[in-house]
């Protein structure tokens, strides 16, 4: 059992990795948020909405702070849909602090790129 959780949350951690790092990639992307303000990508994890499409309801929350869908349209970057509920956007930390107070919002962090090891890893024996 213990190598089975070890092998499950590896494979959780690898796929978040893989996220952040593809939002990272994407921050090249065009954005609404003008060249003068100092925005950055952010990951946002929200509550997974009932009987809504996640995109649809990614778009709503991120219009709620940025004044029109096609803000929103142009700022967002991906949409999470398997090992966590959430978007990617360009945002300015005044964004940031907004859509932080939004209904369904758990957590806004900062996108950042990690480096993984590139030697094989050896499990021991338990």
């Amino acid at each position: 059992m213990p190598l089975q959780f070890l092998l499950s949350s590896s494979i959780i951690t690898l796929s978040l990795i893989s996220i952040i790092t593809i939002s990272s990639s994407m921050a090249e992307a065009d954005s609404s948020v003008p060249k003068s303000v100092s925005a950055a990508v952010h990951i946002v994890y929200t509550e997974r909405p009932q009987q809504e499409d996640l995109e649809i309801y990614h778009l709503r929350t991120l219009s709620s702070v940025l004044g029109s869908e096609e803000a929103a349209k142009g700022a967002l970057l991906y949409t999470y849909k398997h090992a966590a509920c959430g978007f990617s956007a360009k945002l300015t930390p005044e964004q940031v602090e907004d859509l932080s107070k939004q209904p369904g919002v758990l957590q806004v962090v900062e996108s950042r790129t990690v480096q993984l090891h590139d030697s094989p890893v050896k499990l021991s024996h338990f």
